[in-house]
């Protein structure tokens, strides 16, 4: 049974970045206003982010940098190659700040079976922290906890 979203417990997520994409200072500067994760299986946070909840940025082998509150959460069920190109066109500006849809992004999205748009609120840098992995495994690029302060490491 699922709970009415009043009723859900808030989480805390971070998403951690290719840095290599820039896209962590487009959400800095109000470029980007969705986050987009693309998957081949329901993995998180598929069905368990939803409008209310923290979500934090790192890129990759950095600390984490920015917070925002999660505002409003898109699932989609992937048909087909086309889909995927249909879905993320309708998104593109929101979620890359951009128009186009780069190949990379395009090699990326083909293939994939789920996306998530996580759209974001009350954008704010915040103090540099450091997370411990070691329960979600090093590859991780999406954690979800139900407080950040869990994972925090202390300095």
């Amino acid at each position: 049974m699922k709970l009415p979203l009043r009723d859900l417990p808030k989480r805390d997520h971070v998403a951690i970045m290719k840095k290599s994409w820039g896209l962590i200072p487009k959400i800095l500067d109000g470029t980007r206003i969705a986050e987009s994760r693309w998957y081949k299986s329901k993995i998180t946070p598929w069905d368990r982010i939803h409008p209310g909840d923290n979500l934090y940025f790192k890129n990759s082998g950095e600390p984490v940098t920015v917070k925002t509150r999660v505002s409003k959460v898109l699932q989609y069920e992937i048909k087909n190659n086309d889909h995927a190109l249909e879905v993320m066109k309708k998104h593109a500006k929101k979620d890359l700040g951009l128009e186009a849809i780069p190949r990379e992004i395009k090699n990326y999205i083909l293939n994939k079976n789920y996306a998530i748009f996580v759209f974001l609120d009350s954008v704010e840098k915040v103090k540099p922290f450091t997370i411990d992995k070691t329960s979600f495994g090093t590859m991780a690029a999406w954690i979800t906890t139900d407080d950040i302060n869990k994972i925090k490491r202390r300095e």
